[in-house]
């Protein structure tokens, strides 16, 4: 027989070995002995200072589960098949690939950057020198944005695909199964670049290509018709299908697509700071707990919005104990992302807190730029951030309460920021409409979670990088409607918010690509 039913334990009942098992035993009026219980889901719930627990469970009476996973994954020989070529390998990139092989045909992957490996070197060069390499950084090389950028699985895009299955694809390439269970399922970035590795392998071991290092500079196009791919050495390469998975920061693929007058549009995005609390202070506010929290509990995370001025301020990418780290992909731009190893050990917890950007109405001072008006509202704050950080990866900031009542930081708090701070009036340096909302939401935060508003708290500019501000335009085939052949897909495109949106938006245009070929 078999049973789903949902429990939940305290905090002290938690830390007791099979207390879960002697609970539902005892519930269900069943010997312990004849009970095998397999883990749903699990979360939870610190609303209250007594924290709980919660699981949702699939019970077996007398019998045992099946181990054998509902999902299968066939990739077949494709060696000689019919080929998609595929500009990217990211999250969308690396599933469009994945599915190509389950269904028989031959994807040949370009990728800007360096294999997940060789990328350490070029994380390093900017970290510690202050070198950026344009194809090569935590941006652009082997998996993409997430790989070195923290690896969280949480998602909304429920209806875009079907979420589990990605789950089960990073299981069966690596990841642990704690990711099928967890409300909120994180890798780290420790962990992902061996199954970025694992997923490459398995892609080449099936006859697939995926060529390293390799930048499109441009498109032939005849008659409407995407014909060839030519590549920063020179080469070309024949092409009639073509996946667009670039990736929200592949700049120069919208100005060529905007060179060649193929149709782009503007897109809303937002914009910020990252702000950066010692992880206790985020732990005490959650858990209700003085000192240390909880063996049993992880670092605590937050998720918070506000509306201020009819625009929202909320936090992206929160990453507990984590990292912030440099995401420039050009020189002469600070840009700060956040990551967390699995553990999320680190003593700093830390969050883009962003500002809704309006494509509409509110980049009115860039509309000499057209549909490209976001992108350049966007590199003009980076710039920005070069400059006042010093001209060097070195990144403005600001202890949060000095920017709130508009000071000057005579010192900062330490970093998990390795290139270095530089104190900065970042409350007047961002433009009216990012500053004075973020001054508005850091107060209405401080009174949502009390403790959040505190001097112990750097901001530091500017998370940037949150989506695309441009979209490339596609119809119900998921094909780009003035190009034939041409597949706008994941971030890149505005079609997805993260890694497992974009991968399922990877396998769709992999279908969409194969369709009369």
């Amino acid at each position: 027989m078999i049973r789903n039913i949902q429990y939940r334990l305290s905090l002290k009942e938690e830390g007791q070995p099979g207390m879960l098992l002697k609970k539902v035993a005892k519930h269900l009026g069943q010997d312990e002995k004849d009970i095998t219980i397999k883990v749903l889901r699990k979360s939870i719930d610190a609303r209250k200072p007594s924290i709980y627990f919660n699981y949702k469970l699939e019970i077996y009476i007398r019998e045992k589960p099946s181990k054998k996973s509902d999902y299968t994954f066939h990739y077949k020989d494709v060696s000689k098949a019919k080929e998609i070529h595929i500009i990217g390998f990211g999250p969308a990139g690396m599933w469009a690939a994945l599915r190509c092989l389950e269904l028989g045909y031959k994807p040949i992957v370009l990728e800007r950057g360096d294999k997940v490996q060789e990328r350490r070197r070029d994380l390093k060069a900017i970290n510690q020198d202050h070198f950026v390499n344009e194809d090569s950084n935590y941006c652009f090389g082997e998996g993409g944005a997430g790989t070195y950028s923290d690896g969280k699985l949480y998602t909304r895009s429920l209806k875009r695909g079907d979420v589990r299955r990605i789950f089960e694809s990073l299981v069966y390439h690596g990841a642990t199964e704690q990711i099928l269970v967890d409300a909120h399922p994180h890798i780290g970035t420790n962990k992902l670049p061996k199954i970025v590795q694992n997923i490459r392998e398995k892609i080449i071991e099936h006859g697939g290509e995926i060529h390293f290092n390799t930048r499109v500079t441009d498109f032939t196009i005849t008659n409407n018709k995407i014909t060839a791919i030519q590549l920063q050495n020179g080469n070309e390469m024949q092409a009639s299908r073509v996946i667009l998975a670039t990736g929200h920061s592949a700049r120069d693929i919208y100005y060529l697509l905007h060179g060649k007058k193929i149709s782009l549009q503007a897109k809303s995005f937002a914009m910020g700071v990252r702000v950066e609390h010692p992880q206790h202070i985020i732990d005490s506010i959650q858990y209700h707990c003085k000192g240390e929290r909880n063996e049993l509990l992880p670092a605590a995370s937050y998720s918070l919005v506000q509306q201020v001025k009819n625009r929202g301020v909320y936090s992206f990418c929160m990453c507990p104990g984590g990292f912030i780290v440099p995401a420039a992909t050009a020189p002469g731009e600070v840009v700060v992302n956040g990551m967390s190893p699995s553990k999320r050990n680190n003593t700093y917890a830390n969050s883009g807190i962003v500002v809704e950007i309006n494509a509409k109405e509110d980049l009115y001072k860039f509309e000499k730029f057209g549909v490209l008006k976001g992108l350049e509202y966007q590199k003009s704050l980076e710039r920005l951030a070069f400059t006042a950080g010093g001209r060097s990866q070195v990144a403005p900031s600001q202890r949060l309460t000095d920017f709130v009542e508009g000071n000057l930081s005579t010192d900062l708090n330490p970093t998990s920021y390795q290139p270095g701070l530089k104190s900065s009036p970042l409350h007047s340096l961002l433009p009216k409409a990012i500053g004075s909302r973020l001054r508005g939401g850091f107060k209405a935060f401080g009174e949502k979670m009390r403790g959040y508003y505190t001097n112990e708290a750097n901001i530091v500019g500017v998370e940037s990088r949150t989506s695309s501000p441009v979209n490339i335009p596609r119809n119900k085939k998921l094909e780009h409607p003035e190009i034939e052949g041409l597949f706008p897909c994941g971030e890149g495109g505005g079609y997805a918010g993260g890694i497992v949106s974009a991968a399922m938006d990877g396998e769709r245009c992999a279908e969409a690509a194969i369709v009369g070929l």
